[in-house]
Formats: C-alpha cells, structure tokens, sequence
C-alpha cells in the first residue's frame, strides 16, 4: 500500500510532465539535474562593456540567433517586477550517467515588491536515454523585507544507475547495475542575522524505494549486499543550517564568497529507518585573476561527512549527487560512495570572444571517500579537463557549459550543463 500511494501520487505528475512536447533548438543544451537558472532579465546589469576607446556590445544566444533573422540587439533589458515572468526552455542535454536527455525547463520569476530580491520557482522535467525520469521542483522565495528565504528541493527520480562499491579504492570492474525511485521533500527557512549572514533550520525526507540489483558484471558480491540489502528505505530529520553568501552573481560569480553549512538528523520517532547524523561544508571563493580583468580563479570545497549511525547505502555520500550535481567531472554519477567525502576543485574562468558570447574554463579536481561508518579516507582520486562556455542570458551572465573531464580508470566523458559548476 505505501509503494502503490506513492506510484498513483506521482503517476498524474509523470502524465504532465510527459506531454509536453520538447523541441530541441538553438544550441543549448541542459544537464539532467538541473541547478537554479534565472533566464529573465532586468536592468541591474550593464549590456555594454568598455574595452579601451571600444564599446562593445554583449551578446548571448539569443542575440546570435536574433541576427540570424535581421534582428537589433536590444539597448535595454526587460526587469523582473511584480508580475510573475515565465521562461520555457525545451532543450537537449548529455551526462555519462544519462547518455542523452530530453528535457523542458520552466522558470518562473518575480519579486513581493519592487525592492525585494527576486523570487524564482524552477521545475525541470527529463527523459534520458538509459530510462531516467527526473522530475524536480525548486524554489527560492524571499520576504517582503529580504529578512527570510524559504527554499525548497521536490523530486521525484525513477533511476537506473550503477554502483562500483564503497571508497576511492573501488574498481570498475566491481560494477553492480541497481534501478530505484526517489522522492525527497527538503525545506529551509533562512532568516537574515546580518548582512550576508543567515541561520536556519528545515527538514527533509528522502525516500528510496523498488530498490533492486541486477548483480555484479564479474559475478562476485557487491559491497551494497555486504553492506545490507533494503528494497525501501526512508530517512527523515530535521536539518540547522548557517550561510555565508559574498557573491556577485549567485550564477556565475567573478567575485566574492560562500560558506554554506547544515547539520542533518535523522531519526526513527520521524520516520526514518534508523538514526543517524550528518554534516556537510560548502566552501567557494571567486578571485579576478589577473586582478582587474574579468578572468576568475573559481575554488571549491565540499566535505559531506557522516557523523553517526548507519545511513542507507543510497544516502550515503557519493559525487555528484551533492544539492547540485557538480562534484566529480570526469567520473560518471555515483563512482565512487562512502561515509566520507572530501572534495576539491579549482577552475579558471576566461574570454573567448569580445562580445562575451565564448568563453573558455579549464578545471581540475580531487575526491577521497572512506568505506563504511568508521573507516579511513582511501586514496585521492583526481580528474581534469577543458570547457567552452557559451552565453545562454547576458544579463543573469547563465552560460551553456560544455566540458570534457578526464579521471582514472579510463574513466572520461563529456559533461553538459546550463550554468556553472559552482
């Protein structure tokens, strides 16, 4: 009865989601979990830019396609006000986890008044190539007076993917091809301390269910049996959150910085399976490199630690399944998991082109995991690569990232996203 609720739940949000019809056009292309994209304009950004005794005026995708057809790039960009504004992007998107999606994009922005921050509500839908449905819904709602934030995460995953077992130390060759649903229902409210400064709690529920393995390629057992084998588990808790957020552009920042930490509880009396304890520290710092240029020097930590217990195997920490999807270019989702993650990243952000339609990032990276709750941090694993960046909204600065990483093991692949990494 609990699984067939959920299935009939979500059976009407599928149906929706499905018949909308993508056309893929233009070049852009979306990843399958899509991050927070702003794809309206307002007037807080300048569309020209000086470069000695030369003005030169910004373009973006939209722009180059205009001109195609002997439009003007307009000299003023529309504001999000207090009427809501609705932006649709049907595209085409490519991860090594989902081979080639289908996705649709829906973006609603607005402001409470005309001085509050501006308010987004995101609902991304995706049909892949390995039979993956994806559907999130994400909010980021401010108050009249920018003293709270309420943020939300809903989704709802039908996921075929694979897993090579506990630790960097895992092997390819220990692959164990696994299928599963996911829902999860995660909301913040964040209120102002000070300027940059918010301290919140929330509460989340992660739930995986019609969890089965088809069993390792090479026959032995898996980690994920040795483990404990769940065909449903739930974790549920309430979350504490602090935040530090400096940046320019939450998008695509040139300078500034964020911290953000949360504290994650779950426990039985809630609903969860067993009791157990997390923390995870975000940490990124963006620096003008050469300082007055407009190149970035873009740095990353994610540590996502458990501190107690024994969560879930599917709720353990793994790359790129952080809040969004970033960690780990150049290893498939899901490589590598374990009770421990650290993780870093630098990546240097430059200019193509003049009119800020191109530009260019090389990146590199590494991440260690333990095994199961107790365990040591085993070997580094790193991965690097190049990316072309093209300007999908010149105003929100959002940019179709387009990079190819290269980890070990053999493992590379090209990795396509709407914004940037971080």
């Amino acid at each position: 009865m609990y699984e067939e609720f959920y299935f009939s739940r979500m059976r009407s949000i599928l149906l929706t989601g499905l018949l909308l019809i993508v056309i893929a056009f233009c070049p852009g292309v979306l990843h399958a979990q899509i991050k927070y994209i702003p794809l309206t304009r307002h007037q807080e950004d300048s569309l020209a830019r000086i470069i000695g005794r030369d003005t030169i005026q910004q373009r973006d995708v939209y722009d180059a396609i205009g001109q195609l057809f002997g439009r003007k790039i307009p000299q003023k960009a529309d504001s999000v006000g207090v009427k809501p504004v609705f932006s649709v992007v049907p595209a085409l998107g490519y991860t090594l986890q989902s081979k080639l999606a289908l996705t649709l994009a829906g973006n609603i922005a607005f402001r409470l008044t005309p001085q509050t921050k501006i308010s987004t509500i995101i609902i991304n839908t995706a049909f892949t190539q390995t039979k993956q449905i994806i559907i999130p819904i994400q909010s980021s709602i401010w108050t009249k007076d920018n003293g709270y934030n309420f943020v939300g995460d809903i989704r709802y995953l039908k996921y075929p993917e694979s897993t090579w077992g506990l630790g960097s130390n895992s092997s390819f060759a220990n692959e164990d091809p696994m299928i599963f649903s996911f829902i999860r229902f995660n909301e913040t409210v964040l209120k102002r301390i000070a300027p940059d400064f918010f301290l919140g709690a929330g509460y989340i529920f992660d739930d995986h269910y019609n969890i089965r393995q088809r069993g390792r390629f090479n026959k032995g057992v898996s980690d994920y049996t040795t483990y404990g084998r769940e065909s449903h588990t739930i974790s549920s808790g309430y979350t504490l959150n602090g935040l530090f957020d400096s940046r320019d552009n939450p998008v695509n920042a040139s300078k500034g910085a964020y911290i953000g930490v949360q504290y994650r509880d779950n426990l039985t009396a809630l609903g969860s399976v067993r009791n157990w304890q997390s923390l995870t520290v975000d940490v990124r710092k963006y620096i003008k490199f050469p300082a007055g240029s407009d190149n970035v020097l873009a740095l990353w930590s994610y540590d996502w630690l458990v501190l107690g217990g024994r969560p879930p195997y599917l709720d353990l920490p793994s790359n790129t399944w952080d809040t969004f999807s970033g960690t780990g270019r150049g290893y498939i989702q899901g490589r590598f998991r374990g009770a421990q993650m650290v993780y870093g990243e630098a990546e240097y952000r430059f200019g193509i082109s003049r009119d800020g339609l191109f530009g260019g990032v090389v990146f590199v990276n590494a991440e260690s995991f333990s095994a199961a709750p107790g365990t040591q941090l085993q070997s580094i694993q790193p991965a690097f690569g190049p990316g072309l960046r093209m300007k999908l909204n010149k105003v929100s600065k959002t940019n179709i990232a387009i990079d190819y990483g290269i980890g070990r093991q053999g493992s590379r692949g090209l990795f396509i996203n709407v914004g940037e990494v971080f």
